[in-house]
């Protein structure tokens, strides 16, 4: 085919659209490593509630390169996450934008986010060795920065819903909470969910198990310091063969989908919990189809799912659910596990909350 012929064919407003596009996204990718690194370096803390500032104040307040500072800025104002005045030639942290940049008490905290996405690109390389050799990856084989982001990044959805909102929509379980009941979090992460459980409900003895040994160190550390010494245990075991039995509740936060044998977990979940037990599960808010995912969230959830949760699935056995797996694929699960009820008790635009009952 010839150019000419070519060039009749191709659609220049679409192709030019297009590159448009990929150029935003280059923009994208690195004002988000911006971000995480401003959040390291105290900059949006800094920012937040000072009013204007010149580069040379700010790296002042932070101990920084001012040369360094001035780019960093105008990056963070071209992505519209800090505010120009030309005027003054100073920059600007918006208290809505200090929310969700500068506060990790603020169930609208979103920097953990980037402190993952920049943690999961460091795996490149190791991902394109799993696409090409089948193999995987494991969860904490990641750069460390994926650990703590983890849980910076869903605590603040905990905070906002966990005891207020999730607890409450499960039959008859936060009254065995506040009486006194016996609790499993199983893939507990950094400890976060365990906690804000442990000091909603302090009647209530809480075992948060993980394979992850830094991070039950790190959930340690975090329980301790809320003292609670003698409500809140963390081990290092497998979701399979956690240890105890006659647990009222069994909780896995988003992680059920990341393991290689789900269907051993909830199976080992069923043989631990008490007859008149509950397996809290809660999972991203993925669409049923593809075409329900071909949106913003889906976006994240499958880039997720590509670099993280789904090679850890296949490093730790042979079953990926990947964070797209469909309310469809986990109803089975529990019904192949032994579990006779199977409800969708609450939703968020980023969570399922299933119930799950003998």
């Amino acid at each position: 085919m010839s150019r000419a012929v070519e060039s009749r064919v191709v659609d220049e407003t679409r192709l030019q659209k297009f590159v448009e596009k990929a150029v935003g996204e280059f923009g994208v990718a690195m004002s988000a490593a911006l971000v995480s690194l401003g959040d390291r370096l105290g900059l949006f803390r800094a920012m937040a509630h000072a009013g204007p500032l010149s580069p040379s104040e700010l790296a002042a307040k932070t101990g920084t390169g001012e040369r360094l500072v001035k780019e960093w800025l105008l990056n963070q104002a071209a992505s519209g996450n800090v505010e120009f005045d030309p005027a003054s030639g100073k920059f600007t942290l918006p208290q809505e934008h200090a929310l969700a940049l500068a506060d990790d008490s603020s169930p609208y905290f979103v920097t953990g986010g980037y402190q993952i996405v920049t943690a999961l690109v460091k795996a490149e390389e190791r991902i394109a060795g799993a696409f090409r050799n089948g193999g995987g990856m494991f969860w904490g084989e990641h750069d460390d920065g994926l650990f703590e982001g983890t849980e910076r990044f869903f605590r603040p959805n905990y905070v906002a819903n966990l005891v207020s909102s999730w607890i409450p929509a499960l039959d008859g379980v936060e009254e065995k909470l506040k009486t006194g009941a016996i609790v499993a979090d199983v893939g507990c992460g950094h400890g976060a969910s365990t906690i804000l459980m442990a000091r909603a409900f302090p009647r209530s003895r809480f075992f948060g198990f993980d394979n992850h040994a830094p991070s039950v160190g790190r959930a340690r550390r975090a329980a301790d310091d809320a003292g609670l010494f003698t409500q809140v245990t963390f081990e290092i075991s497998p979701a399979a063969s956690f240890p105890g039995h006659g647990y009222d509740l069994i909780a896995y936060f988003d992680c059920l989908h990341d393991m290689g044998d789900p269907l051993g977990a909830l199976r080992h979940a069923h043989e631990a919990i008490k007859p008149d037990g509950t397996v809290l599960l809660v999972e991203p808010q993925a669409g049923e189809t593809i075409e329900e995912n071909l949106n913003p969230v889906g976006r994240v959830f499958s880039g997720a799912s590509v670099l993280c949760c789904s090679p850890n699935a296949i490093a730790s056995g042979n079953v990926v659910l990947g964070t797209t797996a469909t309310e469809a694929d986990f109803r089975k699960l529990a019904a192949a596990a032994g579990f006779k009820r199977f409800r969708r008790a609450a939703q968020t635009p980023f969570n399922r909350v299933f119930e799950l009952r003998a």
